[in-house]
């Protein structure tokens, strides 16, 4: 039976009172609550004065000194818990689901946030984490823009230095580097693409194209897993990797790709089954596939990856669906462990990734029959 309201909320206040500061997330463990349940409770009861809550700690109405407990390490005022710091890009909308999933999971475990938005020039996180020490945080949740893998690349040294526990979110360094030995959660986009084209052949599409941006860690990790899942599968007979938009490389010197017709190169290679990265790249090139008489899916099945606003086209778009919110979550959980254990003991390095599932939706359908 569940526990009257009135009931838990009087069992929160005998506990305050008896304890004095006391934080959430302890209270919710000791009393058999979800932090979610709990933190709406304490709400409620600050909000009708019967007790004071502060960053993640209430205490007794009466007492008069202050609603936080001592930090283990201290960037504000003093007796205020350090914040765990949230470094994101700016504009990323894939991205910012994953900081939602991140943000819930420490709101619940009552840790203070503080959150900084790296604009989108190259280089930009580093000063954004360096205001972030200089605050006094006590832990770093990243997620880099990374542009191209020479940007990426230069990253490496100061973010292995920052000091603090790191946890890398949605970004998984080359094997070897200076990050080899950080914790990251990331999205297994070989699966996704392994999905896909499974989810073509198993249609009866043979010949294959990926229009996918290069502009990113996740871009660069689904054309390597195209080519290479492609390539191992025996049903495909043709398959090959093009740039999306003329916006979706990174732009730098030396990095510029050819931006194809795709109605023209689906029909000089064949082609009847499409991956096309991200959301809007895919969305965009279906209305031009259109214009140039190419129908969705009679003449051609299209997937695109991402899946946050594949649902919305007049078409919905069948879609890879990365675990984005999911990653935030674990990435900030794996965080708070690292916290959590006593100084000097870290434990192993933790790499985690969660695998993406397919939404199968109306763009894709059975391989049209070979011309005669």
């Amino acid at each position: 039976m569940r526990e009257p309201v009135e009931l838990r909320r009087k069992r929160i206040l005998a506990v305050v009172h008896a304890r004095g500061a006391v934080k959430v997330s302890s209270l919710a463990d000791e009393l058999d609550v979800s932090a979610v349940t709990l933190r709406r409770d304490v709400e409620e009861l600050a909000r009708t004065g019967m007790l004071r809550r502060g960053h993640g700690v209430v205490r007794p109405v009466g007492d008069a000194g202050p609603a936080t407990v001592p930090a283990a390490r201290s960037g504000g005022p003093a007796g205020e818990e350090a914040a765990i710091a949230l470094v994101v890009p700016e504009r990323h909308s894939y991205l910012y689901e994953t900081l939602h999933g991140a943000r819930t999971a420490l709101e619940e475990a009552g840790a203070r946030i503080a959150l900084h938005i790296a604009p989108q020039a190259a280089g930009a996180e580093r000063p954004q984490v360096e205001r972030a020490l200089a605050a006094g945080v006590r832990g770093l949740l990243i997620a880099p823009r990374w542009r191209s893998a020479e940007g990426e690349k230069a990253d490496y040294g100061w973010l292995a230095g920052v000091g603090v526990p790191t946890v890398l979110m949605e970004r998984r360094p080359r094997p070897g580097s200076a990050l080899h030995a950080m914790d990251t959660v990331c999205s297994d986009h070989w699966y996704g693409i392994h999905l896909a084209v499974d989810h073509l052949v198993s249609l009866g599409h043979r010949r294959l194209v990926l229009a996918a941006r290069n502009d990113s860690p996740t871009a660069r990790s689904l054309r390597a897993a195209f080519a290479d899942v492609a390539a191992a599968r025996p049903e495909v007979e043709d398959w090959s990797v093009v740039l999306s938009s003329p916006n979706a490389g990174p732009g730098e010197p030396g990095s510029r790709e050819e931006v194809p017709d795709l109605a023209a190169l689906l029909r000089e290679r064949g082609a009847t089954g499409a991956v096309l990265h991200g959301d809007e790249d895919a969305l965009m090139l279906v209305q031009r596939l259109a214009e140039s008489g190419v129908r969705v899916p009679r003449d051609c099945s299209v997937v695109a990856y991402d899946d946050v606003v594949a649902a919305l086209g007049s078409t919905a778009l069948t879609a890879v669906a990365p675990p984005r919110a999911e990653i935030g979550r674990a990435a900030a959980e794996l965080l708070l462990h690292r916290l959590s254990r006593p100084a000097g003991t870290t434990g192993p390095v933790r790499r985690t990734e969660l695998l993406p599932r397919l939404e199968v939706r109306g763009s894709t359908g059975e391989a049209p029959l070979p011309k005669v």
